[in-house]
């Protein structure tokens, strides 16, 4: 069941990327960029 919920939660990152992407806006690929970024070092952080 956890893979299941994984692969989903992966699933609907990637659209949200993909959907990001095609909606061509710069500001907002910027903004998914900064954040995927930010989001990342902070977890990063905590976990240590």
């Amino acid at each position: 069941m956890a893979k299941l919920v994984r692969f989903l939660y992966k699933l609907a990152r990637t659209a949200n990327d993909v959907e990001t992407l095609s909606s061509g806006d710069p500001k907002r690929v910027a903004r998914r960029a900064k954040n995927k970024v930010v989001g990342r070092k902070l977890m990063r952080n905590i976990l240590r």
